[in-house]
């Protein structure tokens, strides 16, 4: 069976993902889905940490807990459908995640206290959100900070980063729209998740908490 993967670049409430594969030196985009991963109507909608910055402390934990198995749901559905989709014909051996600057997050009382703050833990809570999603079904997930991924890219395939790299920004012109940044970024994480899956060295998050490759 062929091998596939799968790459996420996640928004507040929603992620582009994308599966691929490669074969005979050719990207082969197979599947792209738009991850909803918030409830229409529920409170706070895709934005949890502004609307808890209005509760009592203990609330806003309660709450947020509530949001992200919600969301973790979700997300859990969308990719599941994706894997049931490609059985028979790929087997997904990991998924990749875009990630922000790495940096950890203060405890909540300081994240609510700062509206740069509360976007930034949005961010981390849908990245989140689709790891521990890959995390049920026993995916394991490698994160990438957004910054870094040409170097990974460029690590992980040498001389071939440039035809590769070309081969991704051109597949909009048979796929059509959408075939953004964000379904580039996340078709190029996973190609390098694919490639390196069977590497010895090859670094991943596996039943943990995200952590970007360094």
């Amino acid at each position: 069976m062929k091998r596939a993967a799968i790459g996420v670049r996640m928004h507040s409430g929603w992620g582009a993902m994308v599966a691929v594969s490669s074969e005979a030196d050719r990207v082969n985009v197979l599947q792209r889905r738009r991850i909803v991963a918030f409830s229409t109507g529920a409170r706070g909608g895709k934005q949890p940490y502004h609307f808890a910055k209005g509760l009592e402390p203990e609330e806003a934990e309660k709450f947020l807990r509530e949001c992200f198995e919600a969301s973790r749901s979700l997300a859990l559905t969308a990719v599941q459908e994706l894997r049931d989709e490609l059985s028979g014909r790929y087997r997904l051996v990991g998924s990749a995640v875009l990630l922000a600057s790495g940096r950890p997050l203060p405890s909540l009382s300081k994240i609510l206290a700062s509206h740069s703050l509360i976007h930034a833990a949005e961010g981390e809570f849908y990245r989140e959100v689709f790891s521990k999603a890959c995390e049920c079904l026993e995916l394991a997930v490698t994160g990438f900070r957004e910054r870094d991924l040409g170097q990974h890219v460029e690590a992980t395939f040498g001389v071939a980063a440039n035809r590769v790299s070309q081969q991704v920004s051109d597949a909009g012109r048979l796929l059509g729209p959408p075939w953004t940044q964000d379904q580039k970024m996340a078709a190029l994480a996973a190609l390098v998740v694919l490639a390196n899956e069977q590497k010895p060295s090859a670094v991943r998050t596996e039943n943990g908490p995200l952590a970007p490759v360094e």
